[in-house]
C-alpha cells in the first residue's frame, strides 16, 4: 500500500503526548484556565512567576558544554518555559509523529529524510546575524539569543500547504522581543529570514529542488504580531535537528513553509524580499501564504485537512476536517489584511 508512514499503525495507547507535557497541561487546566475549545486565560501572573524561574534555570542550561544536538527528542535537554494564554487546548499531536514526519528539504524531500539524516547538523557554535534597516545591527550567539526574553510554551495548530495539520507545543518568545533589541528604522517594511545551507551538513542542498539558501519573509506588522514566535524548543525540549534546530520561526496562521528553520540571518528591508517557494513557483506559492480554505492550491483543495495522528490506526483512515480561515487565528490577525483581496494576495 502506497504512502504509509511510521505513524499509520499507532495503537490508541501510543497516541498520547509525552508524560511531562500532559502533567503540565493538567496543572494549567486545574487552575481554571477557560474552556477546552478556547485559549488559556488568566495566567499572566502565573506566567510571570514561571517565566522568572525559567530564565534563572536557563542560565545554567544554555551553555555550549551542556547542549546536545540530536534527532531524538529524549536525548535533548529540557527547555523550561512558562505557559502562554495564546495556547490552544486542542490535543497535541504525538511527538513521535511530529519528529519523524517533516518537510526540511536540506536533508531530503522524503518526509522521513530529516529524521534520518539531520544528525549531521551541528548546532554549536551557532550565530544569527541581524542586519539591514536597524539602528543596532547585531550578531547573536545562540545562547545569548535564547536569553533575550523569557521562554513561553505556545501550543499552536500548524497547517501544511499539503493539506495536513498537527498541533505542537512550541517553546520560544515573540519575535518582537528581538526586533525591540535591534530597533528597526522607519524604512523597515519587511523582514527576511535565511536558513543555513551547508552541503557538508545538509545532503539535500546538493539537490536543485530549490535555490539555496532557503529564504522566507514577512511584512513588518506580521513580524510584530504577538503570535509570531522565535522558536527554540518543542515538547518541553530544545528543538531536535529535523525540526529546525537550534532556532526557527513559527507563524501559525500561515502555511508551514513560511516558518523558516535553522535560521542564520535576519535582514530588515524596505522592499518585499524574494522567498524560496514563491521564487520557485509563484503561481502555487504566494508571498503571504495565509491559511485560506477559499483559495485552493492549483493541485489540491485547501478547504479540508487531515490531522495527523487522529482516526483509526493513528491516521490511515483519518476523517477530513474543515480548514479554518487563518488556521483559526483570525481574531488575532485578520486586521492585518483589512481591505486586501486575499485571492490576489494569496
Amino acid at each position: 500500500m502506497a504512502n504509509r508512514h511510521s505513524w499509520d499503525f499507532l495503537k490508541e495507547s501510543d497516541v498520547t503526548p509525552e508524560e511531562v507535557f500532559m502533567k503540565r497541561r493538567k496543572f494549567i487546566q486545574a487552575l481554571g484556565a477557560g474552556s477546552v475549545a478556547g485559549p488559556l486565560e488568566g495566567l499572566s501572573g502565573l506566567g510571570a512567576t514561571l517565566g522568572a524561574a525559567a530564565t534563572a534555570t536557563a542560565g545554567t542550561l544554555w551553555s555550549a558544554n551542556a547542549f546536545a544536538s540530536s534527532t531524538k527528542l529524549e536525548e535533548l535537554p529540557d527547555l523550561p518555559a512558562r505557559p502562554s494564554p495564546l495556547s490552544t487546548l486542542e490535543k497535541p499531536t504525538p511527538s513521535e509523529i511530529v519528529t519523524t514526519y517533516n518537510n526540511f528539504y536540506e536533508f531530503g524531500t522524503d518526509k522521513k529524510d530529516p529524521a534520518r539524516y539531520a544528525d549531521t547538523l551541528q548546532t554549536r557554535p551557532w550565530s544569527v546575524i541581524v542586519e539591514g534597516e536597524v539602528k543596532k545591527p547585531r550578531t547573536f550567539d545562540i545562547d545569548s539569543l535564547m536569553k533575550l526574553a523569557p521562554m513561553e510554551q505556545r501550543i499552536y495548530r500548524m497547517r501544511c500547504v499539503e493539506a495536513w495539520s498537527v498541533v505542537v507545543p512550541w517553546i520560544g518568545f515573540p519575535l518582537s522581543a528581538l526586533l525591540k533589541a535591534v530597533e528597526p528604522t522607519s524604512k523597515a517594511k519587511y523582514i527576511a529570514f535565511y536558513s543555513l545551507a551547508d552541503p557538508k551538513q545538509m545532503p539535500g542542498v546538493a539537490s536543485p529542488v530549490l535555490e539555496w539558501p532557503y529564504k522566507e519573509g514577512l511584512r513588518i506588522d506580521e513580524a510584530y504580531n504577538e503570535l509570531t514566535l522565535l522558536t527554540f524548543g518543542q515538547y518541553g525540549k530544545v528543538l531536535p535537528n529535523q525540526s529546525g534546530a537550534p532556532v526557527r520561526l513559527i507563524v501559525p496562521w500561515k502555511y508551514g513553509f513560511k516558518s523558516a528553520k535553522s535560521i542564520v540571518k535576519i535582514r530588515l528591508v524596505e522592499q518585499q524580499p524574494a522567498t524560496s517557494w514563491n521564487a520557485a513557483n509563484p503561481r502555487e506559492y504566494g508571498f503571504y501564504s495565509n491559511v485560506n480554505p477559499t483559495v485552493d492550491h492549483p493541485r489540491w483543495s485547501q478547504a479540508t485537512e487531515r490531522r495527523l495522528g487522529e482516526g483509526a490506526l493513528g491516521g490511515l483512515f483519518t476523517p477530513r476536517r474543515k480548514t479554518e480561515m487563518f488556521n483559526g487565528y483570525g481574531e488575532q490577525v485578520a486586521s492585518l489584511y483589512k481591505g486586501m483581496d486575499l485571492r490576489k494576495w494569496f
